[in-house]
């Protein structure tokens, strides 16, 4: 990755004292690499490709609204279109699922027919009054009624009332019926399997009930976050409480819910249907009631084996609770990149969009029809295009993570917060932009590096699904789990690699190897402390799903006679899942940033006049009280020694 040795053997943190550039050679390969996609959305915009997607193009490549050039072979093209701006297809409801098309001669006219028309002479008389000639242009309007070709070349009949789609200009059938053969397959399988049509019936039945127990969990998610903001040692066990009650409770309810239920059943107290329905959801409580009671007994191991390791995360969350006082705006950092994401995706879309129709035109011997191709190497701008679309993203999402880094590293390091700049979040954005780019690209970089293959064999594994023998079904599988094991351990290393250099302003190498070592250095604390971290706020978004759960068994249980609960409990469950991690994954990361600067924090100073300690009251509490206890001798193995420095510089 170009990662170079330091000379230096010893190096003094100076947290926010000295600014520079770093990875600039990388900057520079990211800013190629995107001037690179820039070109590849200009070519099909040079070559007409956009064009042709917007204002459309018919069978023999004559672009609909421009007077066009005549291709070789291709007897009906180079006519001039400018007063045919829409495209009329002779069969619009032939769609070629597999392909994404129609399967279907397109023309240029000039009107999509607005009534029903019936016969071949409706046909010519349209045609004769607008202009609009329906049928393949080497048939005159006059010929419609006559011409042995009008059977394929000329519109099935009748003729649907269309209506041109805006932007896009191409008629499509106002009415919509002529679709539902395609659709005719899945209604049929629906109606077959009598399990799926009651879940899906479910869904439209409790539709109501999702909708606002979705707004619940938005809800509830907003109070976890005010929460937190102002979150204490006895908060902290509160919440632990709530969730160890709430699983417990919530799984009694469950088991009395499947006791209740089965005997309801058993009893014949329902109607033939309502037993399919009874059987249905005594199946899915039964599964729900299993799956509670393993996640209970879990959930009280861990807190039982972690419950003396918890007094730094507590402190770590109330100096996290004092960081969102002060940058209130971390909040709506996931909105911001997730806008920002969106815009790309959109763009990156479009572009894709553009490069199906890019190329040059080559007549399907087959079918008469002209289609646009990309030959030779251009054919590989595709695979470019697919590259960027991982790395830019994770080049936002890193952006993200530098931006929350930068603002929780100035409000630790800042002995007087009176001193802070006016806005953290921004002054924060500011010196990424101006200094850390580079270092953002490389460590997207290695991202993507291990994305894309672990992709790749994904794609492969589903291609070749019920084709290949289980031993290479065992191997691809494998190598897909440890890809995507080794992609979340390098983006742990990535994210506090970015705070060291949010600290230090080094190189993304530097401040990758500076960050591990203080890591395995800390290799239980990480353990302990930074897991138990994560784990207190998995809670929270355990006790904000549980709540909404708990809400919709209560509410689903009034319908339990003619809906299954499978689908719309998961869907409920998973939507406030997303909605709390949204929420909650902002915190996470300022308590990893908070760890990784109270880990350097102790490691180079220890209180003493001129290497006084940066952390804050409740952090200092917490030293104080491990040195008072004797956690500090090297003989105490569990992880909570708090050594004094006798290396290292002065932090000024």
């Amino acid at each position: 990755m170009g990662c170079c040795n330091s000379t230096e053997s010893k190096r003094d943190w100076k947290p926010l004292e000295e600014r520079s550039c770093t990875d600039i050679p990388w900057l520079i390969i990211f800013t190629l690499f995107c001037i690179g996609m820039a070109c590849i959305c200009g070519y099909p915009i040079a070559t007409g490709g956009a064009s042709r997607l917007i204002s459309g193009y018919d069978s023999y490549g004559n672009t609909c609204g421009k007077n066009n050039t005549r291709i070789d072979g291709v007897p009906l093209s180079g006519r001039d279109m400018r007063e045919n701006k829409y495209v009329f297809f002779l069969d619009p409801c032939n769609l070629d699922i597999i392909n994404r098309k129609i399967k279907s001669i397109a023309l240029c006219v000039s009107k999509c027919p607005a009534a029903e028309l019936k016969s071949y002479s409706d046909l010519k008389q349209f045609a004769l009054n607008n202009g609009s000639h329906l049928c393949s242009y080497d048939i005159s309007p006059t010929r419609y009624t006559s011409s042995s070709d009008r059977y394929t070349k000329c519109p099935k009949l009748p003729v649907l009332p269309s209506k041109a789609v805006p932007l896009f200009r191409r008629c499509i059938p106002v009415d919509i019926g002529c679709y539902t053969e395609f659709a005719q397959a899945f209604i049929t399988f629906v109606s077959d399997n009598t399990v799926l049509r009651r879940v899906i019936g479910g869904v439209m039945a409790s539709k109501e009930i999702i909708m606002g127990l979705c707004l619940l969990a938005l809800v509830l998610s907003l109070i976890m976050m005010v929460v937190i903001r102002y979150i204490s040692r006895v908060l902290v066990w509160i919440l632990t409480i709530l969730v160890i009650i709430g699983s417990i409770g919530g799984t009694g309810v469950l088991w009395w819910l499947y006791v209740d239920s089965r005997n309801a059943l058993n009893n014949n107290t329902t109607s033939v249907f309502g037993k399919e329905v009874a059987s249905d959801n005594v199946k899915a409580l039964l599964v729900y009631a299993i799956g509670a009671t393993i996640f209970t007994v879990i959930l009280l191991l861990v807190m039982f084996f972690m419950r003396k390791r918890v007094a730094l995360t507590i402190s770590l969350f109330h100096v996290a609770g004092k960081v969102f006082i002060h940058l209130p705006l971390l909040a709506l950092q996931p909105f911001w990149t997730f806008l920002c994401l969106m815009l790309f995706w959109v763009y990156w879309i479009a572009v894709l969009l553009f490069l199906g129709t890019a190329g040059a035109p080559v007549k399907n011997n087959s079918t008469g029809v002209v289609e646009y191709q990309m030959q030779g190497p251009l054919q590989y701008l595709v695979w470019y295009h697919a590259v960027g679309l991982i790395w830019i993203s994770e080049f936002i999402l890193a952006f993200q993570q530098m931006t929350i880094a930068g603002a929780v590293v100035t409000y630790y390091f800042t002995r007087n917060k009176s001193q802070m700049p006016i806005t953290p979040i921004l002054s924060s954005m500011a010196r990424t932009i101006r200094y850390h780019l580079g270092t953002l690209a490389k460590g997207s970089f290695i991202i993507t590096l291990v994305k894309i293959p672990r992709l790749i064999l994904t794609y492969i594994h589903s291609q070749l699904k019920g084709k290949e023998n289980a031993c290479a079904r065992c191997m691809l599988k494998a190598c897909v789990c440890c890809l995507w094991c080794l992609e979340k351990c390098l983006a742990y290393l990535n994210q506090n690699a970015y705070t060291a250099t949010a600290i230090n302003s080094t190189n993304f190498c530097t401040s990758a190897r500076d960050a591990f070592v203080i890591l395995v250095e800390n290799a239980l604390r990480v353990a302990a402390i930074n897991t138990v971290g994560d784990f207190v706020l998995f809670l929270g978004k355990v006790l904000i799903v549980s709540c909404t759960a708990f809400a919709g068994i209560l509410a689903l249980n009034y319908q339990r006679d003619y809906t299954v609960w499978v689908l719309p409990l998961l869907i409920v469950c998973l939507f406030a899942f997303l909605v709390a991690h949204c929420f909650l994954s902002v915190f996470e990361n300022v308590v990893d940033v908070l760890f990784l600067c109270f880990a350097i924090d102790t490691k180079y100073n220890d209180g003493s006049p001129g290497r006084e300690y940066y952390m804050d009251k409740a952090l200092m509490e917490f030293v104080e009280n491990s040195k008072k206890m004797g956690w500090h001798k090297p003989k105490d193995g569990d992880g909570r020694e708090m050594k004094p420095m006798t290396r290292g510089g002065t932090l000024a």
